[in-house]
């Protein structure tokens, strides 16, 4: 059986981005996830010569980016504010492309139960563009899961005329807001196209990874008899000692 891809979130640990590449690197990860939102990290601010740089650091590194992050707080649920976050997107789009990525994860916002709720409209309308743009540059856009049930995200995804838009399927979310994360993986793996390795408890609070309800031995064998090759990357938002948690958690995902 092959080892897990596994790897960090490396904004994570709190020690700045280049800091961050280089514990991961000596912490043993596979590869790394990073913001590009933050800003130091934003795309107006990392012109061609940084791009190449920052590329070649992380292979230097011997390290994988996995996948980028652009997360803008609400998510696409605001017709108005799309027209400005819509070219924000685009633009990190871009960047991923520059640094080596095929995908790049963010929160949509809550999808609403109903599709006459007005704001399924205006998700499906966000998610078409952008995802049309993702598509011709060879790039997708994966929504992380949590704020609805597997089955709503899944109608919405396949209400879209385009497969630019995929998953990042973050298991803890799920168990912290009350959904059956299991069942969302029967719903949404044809789409999964990365994933965060977090755990927690119901209702919250995130925890070290083991000590949730996830159940990573049958949560992790679950997606591999879906096929799921890609990376499982230790996302922690929590705890005091976060390289600590990390490390223990790079340790953890190794024995499965």
């Amino acid at each position: 059986m092959p080892k897990l891809k596994v790897g960090v979130f490396a904004d994570n640990l709190g020690l700045g981005v280049h800091e961050g590449i280089a514990k991961a690197a000596e912490l043993g990860a596979d590869g790394i996830q990073l913001y590009t939102t933050h800003e130091d990290m934003l795309p107006e601010r990392l012109d061609a010569p940084a791009r190449r740089d920052l590329r070649a650091e992380i292979a230097d590194h011997g390290l994988v980016l996995s996948a980028t992050c652009s997360d803008f707080g609400h998510g696409l649920i605001d017709e108005a504010g799309n027209e400005t976050l819509i070219p924000r997107i685009e633009a990190n789009i871009d960047l991923a492309v520059d640094l080596g990525v095929s995908i790049i994860t963010t929160h949509i916002g809550v999808v609403p139960g109903e599709r006459s709720d007005p704001v399924w409209s205006v998700l499906v309308r966000a998610l078409n563009r952008i995802g049309v743009y993702a598509e011709e540059r060879s790039v997708v856009l994966a929504t992380e899961t949590g704020p609805e049930p597997g089955h709503v995200l899944r109608g919405l995804l396949e209400s879209l005329e385009t497969g630019g838009i995929r998953v990042n399927f973050d298991p803890a979310n799920l168990v912290m807001l009350g959904f059956d994360h299991l069942a969302a993986l029967d719903e949404l793996h044809p789409y999964i196209v990365h994933t965060h390795a977090k755990d927690g408890l119901p209702g919250g609070p995130e925890v070290p990874l083991g000590e949730g309800d996830v159940g990573f031995p049958g949560y992790v064998a679950k997606l591999r008899d879906y096929g799921y090759e890609g990376y499982y990357i230790i996302e922690r938002e929590a705890g005091d000692d976060p390289v600590a948690d990390v490390q223990e958690g790079l340790q953890f995902l190794r024995t499965l």
